[in-house]
C-alpha cells in the first residue's frame, strides 16, 4: 500500500484524536479480532497519555556476549523515520531494551514514540524528554550482555490482550492511550480511522446531549448504540 508522506503525517496526526476503545471497536467490527495487547501494556512515565505512528520493528533474544555495546541494536535504530513508533520485540524478561540515551537518538530521527514487548529503564529522564514510551514492566537491568537485537523490519510477534500473539509488519499501524495499545493493519488503516472519526463524533454529541438533559436511553434511540 502505497501512501505519501504528507497524508502519512496526516493519518497519524488523525489518530491522535480518536481512542483505542472506537478503533478497538471498530476492528472487531471487521473480524479483526486479534489486533488488541496485552493488558500490562502501559505508560511510561504515566504522564504519557497517548502515541500513534507508524511501525518500526526491532527484534532481538535472550543472548549472552561479552560487555561492550550492542552494534545491531545501534544500527537498528539508524534506520528510523519521522513518525515511526519503534517496535520492539523478544524474548527478554526482566531486562529493559532501552534507556535514556536510545531514546533520545530516536527522538533526533523524528521517531515519535516506542511500544515495548519488555522492559525500559530511566523512566524519569524519558519523560523529560518527552519522548512516549509504552512497555510491559520498568526495570533498572540493562539488555547489554543478556538480551540483543538480530534483525529489525520484519513482523515481529507481540503479546496480545488474550494470552496469543499480535503480528506487527513493518509499516502497520499502532496507537496507545490510556485503555491500551492496539495494531491497525496497514491496508486497512484509512478505513478504520474513517469509522473511527465518525463513532467519536456520535459519541461527542452524546455526551453534549447529556449534558443538556436528555436520558441515556433517549440519547441512545436518536444516535444508535456505539
Amino acid at each position: 500500500m502505497s501512501i505519501s508522506a504528507k497524508d502519512m503525517e496526516s493519518i497519524r496526526l488523525r489518530y491522535l484524536e480518536v481512542d483505542t476503545s472506537n478503533v478497538a471497536d471498530v476492528l472487531d467490527n471487521m473480524n479483526l479480532l486479534q489486533q488488541g495487547l496485552a493488558a500490562d501494556f502501559g505508560p511510561y512515565p504515566e504522564t504519557c497519555k497517548r502515541m500513534a505512528g507508524w511501525a518500526y520493528t526491532i527484534r532481538g533474544q535472550m543472548s549472552p556476549y561479552p560487555q561492550g555495546g550492542d552494534k545491531d541494536k545501534m544500527e537498528a535504530c539508524q534506520g528510523l523515520s519521522p513518525g515511526e513508533i519503534s517496535v520492539w520485540s523478544g524474548n527478554g524478561e526482566g531486562i529493559c531494551y532501552f534507556g535514556e540515551l536510545i531514546a533520545l537518538g530516536m527522538k533526533e530521527r523524528g521517531c515519535v514514540g516506542a511500544l515495548l514487548d519488555g522492559g525500559i529503564r530511566d523512566v524519569r529522564w524519558i519523560g523529560e524528554h518527552q519522548f512516549p514510551v509504552f512497555a510491559r514492566y520498568k526495570t533498572s537491568v540493562q539488555s547489554i550482555g543478556r538480551w540483543k537485537v538480530n534483525a529489525c523490519q520484519v513482523p515481529v510477534y507481540m503479546r496480545g490482550h488474550d494470552g496469543g500473539n499480535v503480528i506487527v509488519r513493518p509499516g502497520d499501524f499502532i496507537l496507545a492511550d490510556e485503555d491500551g495499545a492496539i495494531v491497525i493493519p496497514v491496508e486497512h488503516v484509512e478505513s478504520v480511522l474513517l469509522e473511527s472519526e465518525r463513532l467519536t463524533a456520535i459519541e461527542k454529541n452524546i455526551r453534549k446531549e447529556i449534558a443538556s438533559g436528555l436520558t441515556l436511553a433517549e440519547a441512545l434511540k436518536k444516535y444508535g448504540h456505539v
